[in-house]
Parts: C-alpha cells; structure tokens; sequence
C-alpha cells in the first residue's frame, strides 16, 4: 500500500471551508485538479470525478461514496480499469484549529498493483493534491474577505 497525504491551514472558519469545498459546480473556477464531480454524495452512491494531474490528460473515474459527515470528512473509493489493478480511497478531513481557521488533511491511500510500479503516478498525484489545496486556500480566503 502506498499513500499520500498533504496538510494546509486555510484562514477561514471550516463551515466556510466545507461549503467551498462542497460546491462542485464551482469547481471549475478555481480547482486545478479535480476538474469535476456529480452526483449524490450519501454513502453508497456513486459519482462521477473528472482528474487532471499536472502535465497530464483528464481521468474519468467513478467512486463510491464512503463517507460524507457534514463539516468534517467527505470519503470516496474508486479504481482505475479493474478492482486491484489501480485502487484508491481518496479523503478530505476537516478540523477547526483554535483561531477559528480550518485545517484540511488531504490524501489517498493506494492499493493494487500498478500504485507500486509507477512512482511517478504517485510524485504527480501528490502534487495535483497540494495544487489544490493552495487554490482552495485561496478560495475560501477570499471568499472570507469579500464577507
């Protein structure tokens, strides 16, 4: 198993950062990485996420919602191709900090075969990760600041 995980403090409360990071129809806007997401986010259902790692082509994929706990944690598990070949379970936790800004664990754990193989993948998804919690910082900042 491989996995990657990135930490950013973003300088607004976490309903705020939640209701950002909640609004796909927005993401066009401001999100470099997850280009796309549709569906019902209950656990269970499936979505629809379009990707697009830096240097590369946009990824169609569809996961399965785990979880979905209202400002806190939003949990999706998808594959690439088949089950075992490229596995993911992508994740998204909020935590208020005692300033009254948010602090957002972002990651994915890995499983299959090819996670082990291409390294590169790996470099790449970590830095599509961090590309978009720096825009999504900069999002809910400046939505704060217009407030």
């Amino acid at each position: 198993m491989k996995k990657i995980e990135t930490v950013i403090h973003i300088h607004t409360p976490l309903q705020n950062v939640w209701n950002v990071l909640m609004d796909f129809q927005s993401y066009p806007e401001w999100n470099p990485f997850v280009k796309s997401i549709e569906g019902d986010v209950s656990p269970g259902h499936t979505l629809s996420v379009t990707l697009q790692l830096p240097g590369e082509k946009e990824m169609n994929f569809t996961p399965r919602v785990l979880r979905a706990e209202p400002h806190h944690e939003f949990r999706w598990k998808g594959k690439l191709f088949i089950k075992g070949l490229f596995d993911g379970e992508h994740y998204f936790i909020l935590n208020p900090l005692p300033n009254g800004s948010t602090s957002l664990k972002h990651g994915e754990t890995f499983s299959g075969i090819l996670p082990r193989l291409m390294p590169g993948i790996l470099k790449k998804t970590k830095t599509g990760f961090q590309n978009m919690n720096v825009a999504l910082k900069e999002r809910c900042e400046a939505e704060s600041s217009q407030a």
